[in-house]
This record gives C-alpha cells, sequence and structure tokens, in this order.
C-alpha cells in the first residue's frame, strides 16, 4: 500500500473511533460460525461528557450503539462497523452472519401488529412474514443483497471484510473476486464512505459500471482535502447526509454551497454563502434568482437579481414580455442605468418624450442633446450643454453646429468639449486668428504646434508662433525663428527652459547673444548646459560672476567611463573649486575638491571657512594624517582653554596623525595654561611629563634639536617636581617645606618651569602664618629685588599683605589698589594645593595618549 493510501485509511479509523469514544459496553455476543466476530452493544457515559451543549457531544447521545469488532491473537481487536440502534428496539440479541437480531419494543410489537404497514418496508430492519414477533433482525453492511446467498458467497464477504479492516487489500480483493452481484459492489462502495478507503471505491464503481461516478472521483483527485474527495463519493452514491457532513467538517464550504444549490436546498444555501462563503455570495442570489424565475415566480426573483447587481439587465430582459410591469419597476426604481434603458427603448419604439423625460431623469446628457438635435430643437440642446457642460453632449452639437456651417457655435461647443483640435481646425480654416491663439495655448503640445507653423506664415505674427513653439517644447524651431524674426525678449524667456539635450550650436548662438547684451550669468548657464566648462570657468573669473551651489551641479561634468575622462572631470571640478575659493564659497570649494579628491585642498579650504563643526567631521572622515595636524593646528587657534572638546579633539588628531612633536608641543602649552591661570602644578607636571614622552617617541629630522627640548621638559620636570615635593611635606614639617623653596630659588633658569613669585607666596604666607612679620618682610623685599614690576597682590593674600605692614608699623606702598583691581590671592597655602580647575586635562591625556 503506498503510503498516500495508508494515511487514508489511518484518518478512516480516528474517524470512526471519535464516534464511538465515550462508551461502555452493556452486552456483547459472538457470531457461531465466525470465531473472530463479536458484536458490542454500548451505551453513552454520560458522566465523561463536558460539553453537553456542544453538537457533536449531543449527537453521541441520541442512543445505543452497536459495534461489530474483529479480534484476532495477531491483529488484536480491529473495528468494522458502528450504528446506532434503532428506536424500536429494546436490546441486542445477538447475530449470526449476516445478521443482526434486536429485542422489539412491547409497544411496537402492538403498533405492529395494528399497522398495515409491512414490517419488510422499514428500512435496513427486516422480520420474517407472518404475525409480528419479539424479534427483529438487520442485515449486516457488508451483506446488503447476499442475504440469500450460499455458505461459499457468505465466507468470501467475511473474509473480504475482514482484510479489509487489516489493511490487506490484495487478500480482500482475491476474497471476492468471484463475486459479481452490483449491489454487493455498491454496498462496498458505500462502505468506502465511511472508511475513506478511496482506493476501494475506485475499484467499486468500476465493477458497478458506475461512469459518471469514477470521472467525479477522478477530477476530485486534486482537491487538496480528503473529505472533499469522500463527500463527491458520496454525493455519487447518493449519500446526501455523509456529504454534508463532510464538507462541514473540512470547512469547504463553496463546495457546501454548491451543494445545496444543486440539491434545492436554496435556504441553506443562502445561510451558507451569507455566513461562510461570502465570495460566492452574489453568484448564489444571482442563481437563487434564475431558479425563482424559472418557477415563474418573477416577483419574487427581482429582490435577489438586484442582491447580485444583475438586475440591470436581467430584470427587464425577465420582464420584457409584460411591459406595464416593467414600466412600474422602472418607475419605482432610481436607478440612472434602468432609466437609461427604458428611455432607449421608448426611443426605439418612437415615443420621443417619454424618451426625454427618461434620459433626463438617468441625466444621459448626451443622449438629450442628440435626441434634441434629431428633432431640431438646437437651442434646448445648446442650454443643456451650456448647463450641464458635458464635454461628449457638447461635442455632438459642435458637430451640428459645423454641419449647418454655423462656426461660432461650433468653435465654442469644440471648446466646451475640450476638444481644442477640431476648433483650432475651424479657426484656421475661417482665418478666426484673435481666437486662434487662446486655443493653441490651452490645447495639447501637438495643437499648438499646428497653430504655430500657421502663425508661422501669417505676416506680423511670428511672435505668437515663437510662444507657441515654445510652450510645445520645441525650443529648437522656436530659437531658430527667434533668432530669424530677432525677437530678442523672447531669447530670455526660452534660455530659461533650455537644457543639454538642445542643439549645442542654438545654445553657442544663445550665449553670444547674451555675452553681447552684458547678460554674463545666463551666459554662463548656457555654456554650462552646452558642456563647455571652461569657457564657463573663464568667464566667470573674468566677469565676477557669482558662484551659487545649483550653478556649480551644471558646470560638474558628468561622471565618465573612461581614465581620461575621469582626468578631465577632476580639472574641470578642482576649476570650479578655484572660482569658489575666488569668491569666498569655502564650503562648495571644499565639496568641489572632494569630489576631484583633493581632499588637502579641500581641508584647506574648510579651514578658512573657519566652520569648526565641519571642519572635526571633516578630518575625521578624511583619514589622512596631514589632514589630522591641519585640523589640530587650527582649532589651537581657538580658545581651546575654556573648551575641553576641542583640547580633546587637538589631543586625538594630533594623536592620530602621529605628529607627536606637536602633541608635545601641546602639552607643553597646557601646562603653561595651568600654571599661569590656575596655579595648579600637580596637573601641569602631568602635561609636561606627557609632553616629554611624545618628544621621546618623536621622529625629528634635527636629532640634536629633539635632544635639547628633551632636556629642556625633564629639567623643568624635575623643578616642579621639587616645588610639589616642598609642598607635600609643608603639614608634616613646614620648617623642612620653606628650607627646599630656598633651595629652590636657587635654581638656574627657575622661570622657565616655576614662577618665582609662586615660591616667594608660598614662603612669605608661611611666615605671616608663624607671625614672623620681619621674616616675611624681608621675604617680600627680596621678591620685589628679583622681580622689580611685581604685582605683590597677584601671587600673595591682600589680608596677609596688610597684616605683615600693620604688625610692623609700616604703611602700605603705593600700588596697592592697583594690585587689588589686578587681582587678589584669597586662599592660604593650604587651600592652594587642593584646588581644583574644570579643565581636566589629565582625564584627556590618560584617555587619548
Amino acid at each position: 500500500m503506498d503510503q498516500e493510501g495508508y494515511a487514508e485509511e489511518e484518518r478512516g479509523k480516528i474517524e470512526a473511533a471519535k464516534m464511538i469514544a465515550g462508551r461502555c459496553p452493556k452486552s456483547h455476543y459472538w457470531d457461531p460460525t465466525e470465531n473472530k466476530l463479536v458484536v458490542v452493544e454500548a451505551e453513552f457515559v454520560a458522566e465523561e461528557v463536558k460539553d453537553k451543549n456542544s453538537r457533536k457531544n449531543s449527537l453521541q447521545q441520541t442512543g445505543t450503539m452497536i459495534i461489530s469488532l474483529f479480534t484476532t491473537p495477531e491483529n488484536g481487536i480491529m473495528l468494522q462497523d458502528s450504528f446506532t440502534m434503532d428506536g424500536h428496539h429494546s436490546s441486542l440479541m445477538g447475530l449470526s452472519v449476516p445478521f443482526y437480531f434486536f429485542v422489539k419494543k412491547s409497544s411496537d410489537v402492538l403498533d405492529e401488529s395494528q399497522s398495515e404497514v409491512p414490517v419488510t418496508q422499514r428500512p435496513q430492519t427486516s422480520a420474517p412474514p407472518g404475525v409480528p414477533t419479539m424479534v427483529s433482525r438487520r442485515t449486516m453492511r457488508d451483506f446488503v443483497g447476499l442475504e440469500g446467498a450460499d455458505k461459499s458467497t457468505r465466507d468470501a464477504m467475511m473474509n473480504f471484510s475482514f482484510y479489509l479492516t487489516i489493511g490487506n487489500m490484495d487478500d480482500a480483493f482475491k476474497a471476492i473476486k468471484l463475486i459479481k452481484s452490483e449491489s454487493v459492489w455498491e454496498n462496498m462502495a458505500k462502505m468506502c464512505v465511511k472508511t475513506r478507503r478511496l482506493d476501494v471505491a475506485t475499484v467499486c464503481l468500476g465493477n458497478m459500471c458506475h461512469a459518471r461516478g469514477a470521472k467525479a472521483l477522478r477530477e476530485a483527485a486534486k482537491e487538496p482535502e480528503l473529505e472533499v474527495k469522500v463527500a463527491v463519493l458520496a454525493v455519487q452514491l447518493g449519500l446526501n447526509e455523509d456529504a454534508e457532513r463532510l464538507l462541514i467538517s473540512c470547512k469547504r464550504y463553496d463546495m457546501l454551497n454548491d451543494y445545496y444549490q444543486a440539491s434545492g436546498q436554496w435556504t441553506k444555501a443562502l445561510e451558507t454563502a451569507e455566513m461562510y462563503d461570502r465570495i460566492h455570495l452574489r453568484t448564489t442570489y444571482y442563481n437563487y434568482a434564475k431558479h425563482l424565475e424559472a418557477k415563474g415566480e418573477y416577483k419574487e426573483a427581482i429582490p435577489y437579481f438586484e442582491k447580485s447587481e444583475t438586475h440591470r439587465f436581467e430584470v427587464p430582459r425577465m420582464l420584457f414580455e409584460d411591459l406595464q410591469s416593467l414600466e412600474g419597476y422602472i418607475m419605482k426604481s432610481k436607478d440612472k442605468a434602468l432609466r437609461k434603458w427604458w428611455a432607449q427603448y421608448s426611443e426605439s419604439q418612437g415615443d420621443m418624450d417619454t424618451a426625454l423625460q427618461f434620459y433626463e431623469a438617468g441625466q444621459d446628457y448626451l443622449s438629450l442633446v442628440r435626441v434634441y438635435c434629431y428633432c431640431g430643437n438646437l437651442e434646448k440642446a445648446a442650454e443643456i450643454c451650456n448647463e450641464t457642460g458635458d464635454r461628449a453632449a457638447c461635442y455632438h452639437l459642435a458637430r451640428q453646429h459645423e454641419n449647418q456651417d454655423q462656426i461660432k457655435e461650433a468653435v465654442h461647443f469644440f471648446t466646451r468639449a475640450q476638444s481644442y483640435g477640431n476648433a483650432i481646425r475651424l479657426c484656421k480654416e475661417n482665418e478666426m486668428e484673435d481666437q486662434l491663439m487662446n486655443l493653441a495655448l490651452l490645447s495639447n503640445p501637438q495643437d499648438m504646434g499646428e497653430a504655430a507653423r500657421y502663425y508661422e506664415e501669417v505676416p506680423g505674427c511670428q511672435d505668437k508662433a515663437v510662444m507657441l513653439y515654445h510652450k510645445a517644447g520645441h525650443f529648437s524651431k522656436a530659437l531658430e525663428l527667434a533668432f530669424r524674426t530677432r525677437q530678442f525678449g523672447a531669447l530670455q524667456l526660452i534660455s530659461e527652459d533650455l537644457d543639454d539635450k538642445t542643439d549645442p550650436e542654438l545654445l553657442q548662438k544663445c550665449a553670444d547673444f547674451f555675452l553681447d547684451n552684458n547678460q554674463f550669468d545666463k551666459a554662463v548657464d548656457l555654456l554650462a548646459k552646452g558642456r563647455k566648462y571652461w569657457e564657463a570657468l573663464n568667464l566667470c573669473m573674468k566677469q565676477h560672476v557669482a558662484i551659487t551651489e545649483e550653478l556649480c551641479e551644471r558646470l560638474t561634468p558628468p561622471k565618465g567611463v573612461a581614465e581620461n575622462e575621469t582626468e578631465e572631470r577632476n580639472k574641470v571640478l578642482e576649476g570650479i573649486a578655484e572660482v569658489c575659493m575666488q569668491q569666498r564659497q569655502y564650503h562648495i570649494a571644499t565639496k568641489k575638491f572632494t569630489q576631484a579628491g583633493n581632499k588637502m585642498k579641500a581641508m584647506k579650504a574648510l579651514l578658512k571657512s573657519g566652520d569648526t563643526e565641519k571642519i572635526v567631521f571633516f578630518a575625521g572622515v578624511s583619514r589622512q594624517k596631514e589632514i589630522y595636524v591641519m585640523a589640530a593646528n587650527y582649532l589651537q587657534s581657538l580658545d581651546w582653554r575654556k573648551d575641553p572638546d576641542i583640547m580633546k579633539s587637538i589631543i586625538g588628531f594630533y594623536t592620530k596623525g602621529r605628529a607627536l612633536e606637536s602633541l608635545s608641543s601641546f602639552y607643553d602649552a597646557c601646562a603653561q595654561v595651568e600654571i599661569d591661570e590656575f596655579q595648579n602644578y600637580e596637573k601641569a607636571f602631568g602635561a609636561l611629563s606627557e609632553a616629554y614622552k611624545c618628544m621621546t617617541k618623536a621622529k625629528m629630522k634635527n636629532q640634536s634639536q629633539q635632544e635639547d627640548k628633551m632636556a629642556n621638559l625633564k629639567h623643568r620636570c624635575g623643578l616642579i617636581k621639587k616645588f610639589l615635593q616642598a609642598r607635600r611635606v609643608y603639614d608634616e614639617d613646614s620648617d623642612e617645606s620653606i628650607k627646599q623653596c630656598q633651595v629652590l630659588l636657587e635654581e638656574n633658569e627657575l622661570d622657565s618651569a616655576i614662577r618665582v613669585g609662586d615660591v616667594y607666596g608660598f614662603i612669605i604666607e608661611h611666615y605671616a602664618k608663624k607671625e614672623k612679620w620681619k621674616a616675611a618682610y624681608s621675604a617680600m623685599e627680596e621678591m620685589r629685588t628679583k622681580i622689580p614690576t611685581v604685582n605683590m597682590a597677584y601671587y600673595i593674600n591682600i589680608r596677609t599683605i596688610e597684616a605683615i605692614h600693620k604688625a610692623l608699623d609700616i604703611p602700605l606702598g603705593r600700588g596697592i589698589g592697583a594690585e587689588k583691581i589686578n587681582g587678589l590671592r584669597t586662599t592660604s597655602p593650604d587651600e592652594e594645593v587642593g584646588e581644583e580647575v574644570e579643565e581636566e586635562v589629565d582625564d584627556f591625556i590618560d584617555s587619548e595618549v
């Protein structure tokens, strides 16, 4: 058995198992001759019902089920058949192939004795003829039509049923190959609906000579759902309820709808279409309307034709033999199409008044005008056209006026119909130049060209011809005519719409015209369109034509494929950039230098613009050492002392550009700023240390000069380190700290690293704190000796100075006021050690180097 057949068999078994699930055996009986066949009477167990309101469970609870089973040691227990016990029976009595035996209810026995209907006419259940008995029998499913067969036939059928149940198709067909009864094959085919064995059903239909069923089953093979194929088989065998159930289970409502329609169940068909198959809803309405029409129920069919939206054609067709009813329906309807149809019918019958009435009701203005023209009432037709503006109606009326040589009216209605070509044709034929120009401007380019050619031949109207050629897009023709007739005003208008597709000779001719009239900007524009870039650039240089971004784009040559074209394009781009530099259009120059691939010149142009944000961005994306250095040098020219971001960018660019000498100089400058502005020798020492490291890694051409710079930085670092050390030990041993400061003052070139005033200030503050006023004053005098122009208040707290002078009874010297203005120290040496500044240079140094 192939995989598809096996899957279908398994699905059939699963569906059958679902039908008998949840039941408990009440009694069971073995067949006296077939020892592998047992029948069970099973009742539904109410406790296992989870949803008693569901449709499925309600069907399962309808009654007791009779279940026949095959049981063998090799295959176990296999379901053979199942059905619900008839309501006339009270219980199962037993079985003997080919019959099941049941005990009748006593009430049914009494009714049977009084009934005139023979018991044998009851479906699937029969009793022996004669008097009514308490026992009834039912033929087994596989033996319908074989009740009187001999034992060998019964054995063959039983073997077939067994092999079919266990899935052994080869032995199953061998078992019944001698059976020729058509009813047996039909019964087997019906059995296949329950077992869903389409392969078996195909054989059965063949033996039944059921050609229609075989064809339908073969055509249904393309359907993806197994239930659909089985439903098709059920329909062919007359098992309508099974077909309906299968189509519902697989949710193929389209086929269920078709089934209901074919079986005449129109109420169910409409409900299915409205709820589940809305894609075929209009088709269902239409088919039902045709069904009602066939039955002669015209009044009932009309609403369904309307719902299917086919009433505009179908209702007039259906009621055409009953014109009175049709007219009444159309009068009640507000559908314009139906009123137009009745108007056309009335017109065909010669009833023009009715036709006009319904054409107007249907708003069919073309037909109204057509009928009025036919009747010779052109005034009424013109009134309708002027009121409605219907283009088709206006065109028809214009034709009527033209046929009657009423040219003015014809031109008017051709214009209302927007048929400008016909209006222009009449104006040309009848020399109506006054209207021709306006019509030409409203028309399409082709009609404009026709009108322009007409004006070209008319003396004194060449200006109109130039305008129309220009409007129609025929620039070459317009320029040629403008030059020939010397219409220089029109040339300026036309030149604005020229592009690079225009004839180069005409572009050059226009450019020369503007040069002669000193309109250099327009000449440059035309030269650019004609791709004469160098001439345009030279003109910009000589005549100082203002460069705009739009003009630069026009002067930019398109990208070429060949190498020589690329080189020429780059030269032109650099030429544009040079012109922009001359006119101080630095941003445009940067863009053009960049497009030419010359990033160095682009950076120089950007530096001249002074746009810091764009300079930083361009340096970041260029990734060239030289550009990094240029950007860093520029940033140093700014007030980087107050902007940590600029300081960080300078360090980053010098680092990326490998300009270690410049980076060392910048760190040196940072250190000097920390000393001069903030007296922060800790950060200054850190900056000088980084400057020394950078200088050691630098590769200068002059090795001796590099060594001198390294020695200088090292010496300065040593001096600052000594001063810091002296300040650090102050809290522990102030005398030792002062001695170190005094030794430091004896160092050579102390001013190169430390301000002498800071050292003296530290000493003087110490003496004042210890109230050694004479020593403090002596240090002040020594400081004045070493620094003649010293601003004492810049290095020493003004209160300390006042205290020293007051203690020694010495008046304050001149210049103290000025010193106060220039700057006052308000912190003690102790507080000075822990001073912080906003610019955390150390953090930038640590993160960047």
